[in-house]
Order: structure tokens, then C-alpha cells, then sequence
């Protein structure tokens, strides 16, 4: 059996994976969601790598990393005993590279805009976090999202250069959403193959997957 570590993105709140866990669970596996200092504007990336270990079970675990979790998981291999890092919907850095200037260098910008073209969607309208994330999501898990707080990320750990001189000599996999509008598929696919030379794996679903698409995610994990 295996013991996932599940870090969140943006947010930083362990509440994006209560569904995925049980999922995990059942048939045997031992899952822990992590909370992350989202809010505090003194936390950098090796503050929210501190929280991953503290929260991290003994013995060897599996990484799972959602979004914004690609910074910070991998600064915890050289302290926990890592099987592997598997990738969800995430940002994979270049060493020396902040989480700031991500956006850019690897184009996501325009890999977004173009996604809400194709989808009919106004790629001039304001930034709705409703509908970048929750367009898959069913009117009670909507209504639960809304109902929960919404804390706002510090821009802190974004200004920090990725400090690893490579990618952590461990077995890595990248799962992507079909439907993700933030990091859309075909963008995933290049920036995945440049900067880690690995194929993508594919869930249905958006960028929260492992809140709107549980079993799905669950299912890829255990393979």
C-alpha cells in the first residue's frame, strides 16, 4: 500500500482534496492532505516545503502535487523518503526560476487566452475563478466551494527562484485535466515535455480535478 502526501495549490488548503481521500482510502492506501500558509506573506517556498514535511507520515511516501504544490513538493525530497512525485495539474519550474516569471516564460498567458476562444468563452473578460475552476464542478460541490472561506494567496513564494539545480532524481509522473482552462492540455503537454521529458497522463475534468473528479484521479494514482 502506499502513503500519499497531497500538497494544494494556490489556496494552500488541504480542503481541495476531502474527496480524493476516501478514494485513497478504501481500498487500503493511507492519504494525508496538506495545509499550506497561503496567506502569510512571510512564507516562501521553503516555509511551505517545512509544512509538506511536518505533515508528511513516516516511511516512504508518494508526492502529490496539484497546481501551484510543483514549487514546493520537490524541495522535500532530500528530507522525506520519496517513492515518486506525481505532478496534477501542475506548474513544473526551471532551476533559478521564480514562480512570477513561470507565467510567462512558458506562455500559459496565451495557452488560456486561446482555450477560451476555441470554448466560446470572452478571452478579454475579467478572471473568474467560478468559471476557471468550477465550470465542471456539480451544484452541491459549487455551492459547498462557495459556502467555504476563500483564502487569498500571498504573492510571497512566487518571488522566490526555484532553488534545486534539477529536477529530484525520483520516478515522476504528470497527470493533466482534459478540461483545464488555467494550464490547458496541449499547453501541459509542451511545457511537460521540454522541462521534464515525460508524456502526460490525462484525467476528464478541470483544474481541480481531484475535487470535481475523484474517483478518476484516485484510479490513475494507484496504477
Amino acid at each position: 500500500m502506499t502513503s500519499f502526501v497531497l500538497v494544494p495549490g494556490a489556496g494552500g488548503q488541504a480542503w481541495y482534496f476531502h474527496r480524493l481521500v476516501p478514494e485513497l482510502v478504501a481500498p487500503g492506501h493511507d492519504a494525508v492532505a496538506v495545509d499550506l500558509p497561503a496567506t502569510d506573506d512571510t512564507a516562501g517556498l521553503a516555509v511551505y516545503a517545512d509544512h509538506i514535511v511536518a505533515a508528511a507520515p513516516p516511511g516512504p511516501v508518494v508526492l502529490v502535487a496539484q497546481s501551484m504544490g510543483g514549487l514546493s513538493a520537490p524541495l522535500t525530497v532530500d528530507r522525506l523518503d520519496v517513492e515518486g512525485i506525481v505532478l496534477l495539474n501542475a506548474m513544473t519550474p526551471r532551476p533559478g526560476e521564480t514562480g512570477g516569471d513561470w507565467w510567462s516564460n512558458t506562455g500559459q498567458g496565451d495557452a488560456a487566452r486561446q482555450m477560451a476562444v476555441d470554448e466560446g468563452r470572452d478571452p478579454d473578460a475579467p478572471f473568474d475563478p467560478w468559471e476557471i475552476f468550477f465550470h465542471d464542478a456539480d451544484p452541491d460541490l459549487l455551492a459547498e466551494a462557495q459556502a467555504a472561506p476563500q483564502p487569498d494567496q500571498s504573492e510571497r513564494p512566487f518571488d522566490d527562484p526555484w532553488p534545486l539545480d534539477a529536477w529530484p532524481d525520483v520516478p515522476t509522473r504528470f497527470i493533466a485535466a482534459r478540461d483545464d482552462r488555467l494550464f490547458p492540455l496541449d499547453f501541459q503537454r509542451r511545457v511537460v515535455g521540454e522541462r521534464l521529458g515525460i508524456d502526460v497522463e490525462t484525467v476528464p475534468g478541470g483544474h481541480l480535478a481531484a475535487l470535481t473528479q475523484p474517483t478518476a484521479v484516485a484510479e490513475l494514482l494507484m496504477r
